[in-house]
């Protein structure tokens, strides 16, 4: 099932914490909505669910109206930061609680319940559980059993809200895997909230950006990424350099002085690079920066360099064999040479072309 939504706004009082948003999820697309606290994520989901009315707007389940559609109508799975389980219910009892309130019309024989549930702990692995009761198991174990007990229903729709925003790093990277393999397996639309970069960018097929109630991005977890639209995108998106510029006759030009000779035009003109997109070099060449080393930190299998260039500091990243191939230590005077560089004047992004560092230093 298809999920439309169509021009939502929301207020709370005088916060308006969604404005005019719109987006389509196609059936069997894992969407991820990524942002900052208070950016509106997590209220969209809830109104995706039918947990929260929208002020304004429509929500569409494959074409038809679902907006004003109560949440146990709408045929939709929802999983919670932390898990919602019965700690009174064992597992088994947990995951067929769906299936047991149905009304009696609907409601499933006993050996229906119990065919669906042992098939969904087989699912999620933990069929060896079932007699347990939560306060026994580890924090992934009932995010999995939560997961188990929102598909036991079987939903058109399945929506995560920091379905492992309460885990260790290394479980939250299991059960990232895992979940990505369970969604290509159940091939229905899903929707997950998060505030981590790195999780939406490994598990999901297409990133939402949002900020301040708005969709700032669309786009693959590459596209996000490699191609930001905005400076709050690529602020947002893991580290980044910010180059000051001014523009001149269409070009944006590093101000290496920090003075201009010239007034300078199109204020607010900034040049973002990655630190893995700088190259350092030993000595000076076209286009590159002269920069002053601060400090240099091994961290896994890359180096930081921090350096230093009128007054501004960068960060750089190498790997461990190009940081002992240059040989490079805290004092030393070295060369900037950014790639990949996107320039933006205000929001407004220029061709990437427009970057120059201007003449010789």
């Amino acid at each position: 099932m298809s999920i439309e939504i169509r021009n939502i706004t929301k207020r709370f009082g005088n916060f308006v914490a969604l404005d005019n948003v719109s987006l389509d999820i196609p059936t069997g697309e894992l969407v991820a909505l990524l942002g900052p606290s208070g950016c509106g994520k997590t209220t969209l989901l809830r109104i995706i669910a039918g947990m929260e009315s929208a002020d304004d707007g429509q929500i569409l389940f494959s074409g038809e109206e679902a907006t004003h559609v109560h949440t146990r109508e709408r045929k939709v799975g929802f999983v919670f930061q932390h898990y919602a389980l019965f700690r009174h219910m064992s597992v088994f009892e947990n995951v067929a609680f769906g299936l047991r309130v149905k009304p009696r019309d609907e409601r499933p024989s006993e050996a229906q319940i119990r065919k669906r549930v042992t098939d969904l702990l087989k699912l999620v692995q933990l069929d060896w559980l079932a007699e347990r009761y939560p306060s026994q198991l580890s924090g992934g174990q009932r995010q999995r059993i939560a997961l188990a007990r929102a598909l036991a229903v079987e939903p058109k729709v399945l929506l995560l809200d920091e379905p492992f925003g309460a885990l260790d790093t290394q479980v939250r990277k299991e059960l990232r895997r895992w979940l990505r393999r369970l969604h290509d397996e159940m091939h229905i639309a899903s929707v997950f909230v998060t505030h981590d970069q790195e999780e939406a960018l490994e598990v999901a097929d297409r990133v939402v950006v949002m900020n301040k109630g708005h969709v700032e991005q669309v786009g693959t977890p590459d596209e996000v990424y490699t191609m930001p639209a905005s400076p709050f995108v690529y602020r947002f998106l893991g580290n980044v350099n910010v180059f000051h510029n001014r523009v001149h006759g269409g070009w944006a030009e590093v101000d290496r002085s920090g003075k201009s000779e010239e007034p300078a035009q199109g204020d607010g003109t900034q040049a973002f690079v990655r630190p893995h997109d700088i190259e350092i070099l030993r000595e000076s060449a076209d286009n590159a920066l002269s920069a002053r080393v601060l400090h240099v930190q091994a961290i896994g299998p890359l180096v930081r360099v921090e350096v230093e260039h009128q007054h501004e500091i960068f960060e750089v990243e190498l790997t461990r064999e190009r940081h002992t191939e240059l040989g490079i230590a805290s004092g030393d005077t070295v060369w900037l040479r950014p790639r990949n560089v996107r320039v933006f004047q205000g929001n407004a992004l220029l061709d990437s072309r427009t970057f120059d560092l201007g003449g010789g230093i």
